[in-house]
């Protein structure tokens, strides 16, 4: 597997096949089936080897920092492959791993006081976050089109620091963490919120 992850981190995605793999490790393609049952189980093996790159310690207390921990470390894995985003996103998750990762999460969860029927969108609305933060890594800040073309008022946009992805990602983690938190304080002091509201 660690081949296959090698030929889609330099070559893309599109280059992921039974043949390129056997060409990097020597052998000829039909062989690779006496150890694989084809593209699909290739593809798991590669999520594999990223969520092994990713770090959920349920022991990193408050349940915030954990999830906050485990939401870096998942963009840093998905921005050391950046090429594999496409595949495992487009792929149901079948992967041991990866399944494994979502019973920790879920745990952490559980942990803090979340009900059962918040654990998957909480975790997902994460994913969601750091999967388009990951498509959008090595993506043209804008288009390049003549100077009348463009619309006024897009000064954020052109103007945009070098780090403006990263400041993206902050705030958007940021958000979800902090709505989370007012979320779950909501559920266990549903009147005390009440009031805070109305003093407000």
């Amino acid at each position: 597997m660690h081949a296959a992850l090698a030929l889609v981190d330099e070559e893309g995605a599109a280059a992921l096949s039974t043949t390129r793999i056997a060409a990097r490790l020597g052998v000829k393609g039909p062989s690779l089936y006496n150890y694989v049952s084809g593209r699909g189980e290739i593809i798991d093996g590669i999520c594999d080897l990223i969520v092994a790159e990713m770090e959920l310690n349920p022991a990193v207390q408050p349940w915030t920092a954990a999830l906050d921990t485990w939401a870096r470390s998942y963009r840093a894995a998905l921005a050391a492959h950046p090429n594999t985003v496409p595949l495992l996103a487009a792929r149901p998750t079948r992967s041991i791993a990866a399944l494994q990762g979502y019973a920790n999460a879920f745990a952490v969860l559980r942990t803090a006081g979340w009900p059962e029927e918040h654990l998957l969108p909480i975790v997902q609305s994460i994913e969601y976050l750091l999967i388009g933060s990951a498509l959008h890594l090595e993506r043209p800040r804008h288009a390049v089109l003549p100077a009348e073309a463009i619309p006024p008022g897009l000064e954020p946009l052109l103007n945009a620091p070098p780090d403006f992805r990263a400041q993206a990602f902050e705030t958007g983690l940021a958000a979800l963490i902090r709505s989370f938190q007012e979320t779950l304080n909501s559920l266990n002091h549903p009147m005390s919120v009440r009031q805070l509201g109305r003093r407000v």
